[in-house]
């Protein structure tokens, strides 16, 4: 196998440590803007397997160049690059992996990657990724589906949420403040409801729970969780669902006030003689005071609660993977889940694992045992709990 990854940063550096410890994977082009970090990464990892290269990605002609000597392309750079990248993998014929959202266009680029026996694989990584397939298993076990709730966490341990937020970064900051301003989309007893930044921190729409390992957390809802409705074909029965992030109590508390005063805003204020962005203000203020130490770990994730029948019966079907950083290679929990769930989807389309071409969709065309499977080699495990409901 000949991988081509694409970005070496926070995640990228536990796809890179994944894929240099496979025996599947022969050959692995790295390529980053910042060469000198990249170098340091390569170095420590220390495999012959390994070709670091200095990329711009806007360097169409070079990245071109880079693809067409891979089987598959995993890409994990920032948004605004994922589209072309998207297009130039299936352009030079290798099968393309990252872990964000599907973009829109991407259903035409499913259609020209299927002509060409190519796959094309986006949200395969946590959430979303691991969460989609495990929903995919649990509304199997179904006969008809009612309920449907997927949360998601990466948080540090007790005892290394030791600031004022209780919060430390394990994912890009920018991502996360982002993400605060998003609108959330929610099912309730068969009505749909749209939240604004502020509702979805309001106390009305969040919940407290108990999570089996870590403890008592807090639960708001976050993203579209009515359009994998349709994804999943469980529309016409479902009657709730969401999608949550969990953080320690007082967390939405606290973004709540952040929203409603404008912090999060990207909308430059004039600060004396300079324009201002309060989002931007806020990043560069809070992202330096909120790090991981060396010895400190963090927390991921992932509580699928599915509720219906089967066999005539009220049944609750719960899949729960937790994970904590690996103090041996430094790598955090939110690295391992994201990062080395890329590099599995490029090795399960290389090795035949996942033989679909086109565009996929990770719930339905993965499979559920293959990918746990593999996770558990990482020393990542799912938990499977059942009960009345």
């Amino acid at each position: 196998m000949k991988i081509l990854l694409l970005g070496v940063g926070l995640q990228g550096k536990a796809a890179l440590h994944d894929l240099a410890n496979s025996s599947h994977v022969s050959q692995i082009t790295a390529a980053d803007a910042n060469f000198e970090a990249l170098s340091a990464y390569t170095g420590q990892l220390n495999s012959s397997k390994i070709t670091p290269v200095q990329l711009d990605v806007r360097d169409h002609a070079r990245v071109s160049e880079l693809m067409r000597a891979a089987n598959a392309v995993i890409t994990l750079l920032p948004q605004t690059f994922r589209l072309e990248m998207a297009r130039l993998a299936i352009d030079s014929g290798a099968h393309y992996v990252e872990t964000s959202y599907a973009l829109p266009e991407y259903a035409e680029l499913g259609r020209a990657a299927a002509d060409r026996g190519l796959t094309l694989l986006p949200e395969f990584g946590l959430d979303p990724g691991i969460d989609l397939v495990l929903v995919g298993r649990a509304i199997s076990e179904l006969d008809e589906v009612h309920e449907l709730h997927a949360y998601g966490t990466g948080v540090p341990e007790p005892e290394a949420a030791n600031n004022p937020l209780n919060y430390k970064i394990s994912w890009t900051f920018a991502g996360v403040l982002s993400a605060y301003q998003r609108p959330a989309r929610m099912l309730k007893d068969g009505q749909v409801i749209d939240l604004t930044p502020s509702q979805m921190f309001s106390e009305e729409f969040t919940h407290p729970l108990e999570v089996e390992g870590i403890g008592l957390m807090e639960a708001y809802y976050n993203g579209d969780a009515v359009k994998y409705l349709d994804v999943f074909g469980i529309k016409e029965t479902t009657r709730s669902t969401g999608r949550y992030s969990l953080r320690w109590p007082g967390h939405s508390a606290y973004w709540k006030k952040m929203v409603e005063l404008g912090f999060l805003s990207e909308e430059p204020l004039q600060v004396g003689d300079v324009q201002v962005s309060p989002r931007q203000f806020v990043h560069d203020l809070l992202a330096p005071q909120l790090q991981y130490a060396a010895n400190e770990r963090d927390i991921a994730a992932l509580r699928i609660d599915v509720r219906g029948l089967k066999d005539g019966q009220r049944k609750r079907i719960i899949y729960q993977m937790v994970d904590r950083r690996d103090l041996d290679t430094g790598l955090l929990a939110m690295q391992r889940t994201v990062g080395y769930t890329a590099s599995i989807g490029a090795q399960m389309i290389l090795r035949g694992d996942i033989q679909k071409r086109g565009l996929l969709a990770p719930g339905k065309d993965v499979s559920s045992d293959a990918l746990i499977t593999e996770l558990q080699k990482r020393n990542i495990n799912v938990t499977r709990y059942e009960m009345d409901w």
